[in-house]
């Protein structure tokens, strides 16, 4: 395993996009260790004197410009071997914010209620790092657990560039809060190489992010990557220390919620060797299925089933 690090540049980032045909800028092997510095946000959402303004961030949004509307994304990383139809395994060993500031906004016609907010409005919220707590506009203070909202491989070549707005098989902006040291994601690969980028750094986040954005701000991740070739996934899936996670993505919440469940009882027959009936009625007695977020055009719905019940009948 070799340990790798790759910061937040000019020459690392990625603005708005996702596409297959992006030259990766660090390539590695299965099981190699990767250390990635990300940052969020263009120069509007920037803090007054008295918040600290990364180096990197300056230099990236001074040099680049974004393809798409779309986050700043750190990669693409290649995997040597990665070909279409094997997946990633991807264990997320730490998370930390890199800064004393995250921003929230609000933007017209976006978000859950965009009748009911028809305007601009942008926080900054500081973060004590030593105390691991934001403390809020009006003072008051909200736990830190921070985690990279977009974590994605490229789409199928045949899509080109695409936003990195809205979920999809390959990842991307999940949102899924649950995404923290000691979750494994699993995301199926679509591109040689596969082409792993991360991104939209939250230091904390509601299931839903209702208002469309977070507590938005620069993370630094290490992350181990390993290639599986005895895999085959159809969507992102997530394991942490004690619970399985399928996902749905759709402009439908309903279809999305659809889609998790699904791929839920896939997995839980294919675990257990249980019909499928019986696995869809245990999903009805003891899976929660959860609102991921409902604001980036593809809903995310995500759900969630004890590893203590996957016993092998």
């Amino acid at each position: 395993m070799t340990d790798h690090r790759l910061g937040s540049t000019p020459e690392t980032c990625h603005w708005g996009f996702f596409d297959a045909a992006l030259p990766p800028v660090l390539s590695i092997r299965s099981g190699d260790r990767v250390t990635i510095e990300a940052i969020s946000g263009g120069r509007d959402v920037l803090p007054p004197e008295g918040f600290t303004r990364l180096p990197d961030h300056l230099a990236v949004i001074e040099a680049l410009t974004p393809r798409m509307r779309g986050h700043l994304l750190t990669g693409p990383i290649a995997v040597e071997g990665a070909e279409p139809g094997h997946v990633l395994e991807i264990h997320i060993e730490t998370v930390e914010c890199r800064q004393d500031w995250a921003w929230t906004a609000i933007h017209p016609t976006l978000g859950t209620l965009p009748e009911d907010f028809p305007m601009r409005k942008l926080w900054h919220t500081r973060l004590d790092r030593a105390r691991g707590v934001a403390i809020l506009p009006w003072g008051t203070e909200l736990p830190l657990a921070p985690f990279f909202g977009v974590m994605g491989v490229a789409p199928p070549s045949v899509f080109g560039a695409v936003s990195t707005i809205e979920p999809r098989a390959y990842g991307g902006n999940i949102d899924l809060k649950e995404l923290v040291p000691g979750t494994v994601l699993y995301l199926p690969v679509f591109a040689q190489g596969a082409l792993f980028s991360v991104g939209d750094g939250h230091a904390a986040q509601g299931d839903g992010e209702v208002c469309l954005t977070a507590l938005e701000t620069a993370l630094e991740g290490r992350f181990r990557i390993v290639l599986r070739k005895d895999l085959t996934l159809a969507l992102p899936r997530a394991e942490t220390p004690t619970h399985w996670i399928t996902m749905g993505f759709d402009p439908d919440l309903d279809d999305a919620a659809k889609a998790a469940l699904r791929d839920m009882i896939d997995l839980i027959a294919a675990t257990t060797g249980l019909p499928r009936e019986d696995a869809y009625m245990l999903t009805s007695v003891a899976c929660d299925l959860r609102v991921t977020q409902l604001v980036d055009g593809n809903k995310g719905v995500h759900a969630m089933l004890a590893k203590s019940l996957l016993a092998r009948r």
